[in-house]
């Protein structure tokens, strides 16, 4: 459906028009005096050139009438079409120290590192929040926004497949993740402000205290997640053969459930992928993506193709008139 931003612009249609037929001024005398014959027949050479003058007026009409419709803002409608609203802002802080390395999980009926697990759940995850906006930060002895805040889930799941054990470095820096995280979502309306942090360990690295960034998070409403990552016990082989070890003996549960309880989320213990796929469906109901429908239209506009237009109406018509006189001064 064509229509018009501000369609009272075009009372100045006329104006041009108006100022054409206003009252002419008349010449003083009636009659033109020709000192030689020659002279009449230049006239008449004139009068062949002021025919074809009626183009120049034409040119300016019509390059009038564009740039009114130009100004008037014309735009065309579109059909309605369904968009994802907008959800929450949700970032994903995941831990990339030396000890994601560790084949504690199984995947695929295949055993597989702490990373590898996590990223598979993370794909099916960020996939289906359509209406968030998703950004990942990564952490090691520092923390790194791997991902900016976007609707583009897609590109977000891909950054998240390509991060690799050891990018921030050895150690775990959790407070630094959870002070990059509140930056990140600083001037977020409060009750969209979503935290996940996932790790398999303890507290040695960074400049900021963890229970401090908590803190700070809890006065921001900024609600964090925590998931203490890594199976109970293990078979390795040692010196004496194989034997059973917990590899899951430096993850500080108490701080992490002590982070949650500040910014009011929950803490999570993943023993295996499978508890770590029950978690994340667990928060997609505890942190719903918003169902309601929401419809635009889409507006195209045409002001940049009638200005354009009017425009070089307008400069044609210069040329036209610059033609006409240089032929008239030809003739004279």
């Amino acid at each position: 459906m064509l229509d018009l931003t501000w369609p009272w612009f075009l009372i100045l249609l006329p104006l041009p028009f108006f100022i054409y037929f206003l009252p002419k001024t008349k010449p003083k005398g009636d009659a033109i005096w020709w000192s030689n014959t020659e002279l009449l027949v230049h006239h008449q050479d004139m009068k062949s050139v002021a025919h074809h003058s009626y183009l120049t007026p034409l040119l300016l009409a019509l390059a009038w009438v564009l740039l009114v419709f130009a100004i008037a803002r014309p735009f065309w409608l579109g059909e309605p079409t369904r968009v994802a609203p907008s959800g929450r802002d949700l970032l994903i802080a995941l831990d990339l120290s030396g000890s994601m390395q560790i084949k504690d999980m199984e995947l695929n009926s295949q055993i597989a590192n702490r990373l590898e697990a996590a990223k598979s759940v993370l794909a099916d995850f960020i996939q289906e929040r359509r209406g968030d906006r998703v950004g990942i930060i990564v952490f090691g002895s520092k923390a790194y926004l791997q991902a900016p805040l976007s609707f583009d889930t897609a590109t977000i799941n891909q950054l998240v497949q390509e991060a690799q054990i050891g990018f921030a470095g050895e150690q775990t820096a959790i407070g630094d993740a959870i002070g990059l995280g509140i930056k990140m979502l600083e001037d977020k309306p409060s009750d969209k402000k979503v935290l996940i942090l996932m790790t398999d360990g303890a507290n040695t690295a960074g400049r900021v205290q963890p229970k401090q960034a908590a803190a700070f998070a809890a006065s921001q409403g900024v609600k964090t997640y925590t998931i203490g990552v890594g199976a109970d016990s293990m078979e390795v082989q040692g010196f004496f053969g194989p034997k059973t070890v917990n590899p899951s003996s430096d993850l500080d549960e108490a701080l992490l459930q002590d982070i949650a309880d500040q910014t009011g989320g929950q803490y999570f213990r993943a023993r295996s992928t499978e508890d770590l796929r029950n978690i994340y469906s667990l928060l997609d109901t505890l942190e719903p993506t918003p169902s309601q429908e929401v419809w635009q239209r889409p507006k195209t506009s045409f002001f940049h193709w009638l200005g354009l237009a009017s425009i070089l109406l307008f400069g044609l018509a210069l040329l036209s008139s610059g033609q006409i006189s240089w032929r008239l001064r030809r003739s004279l």
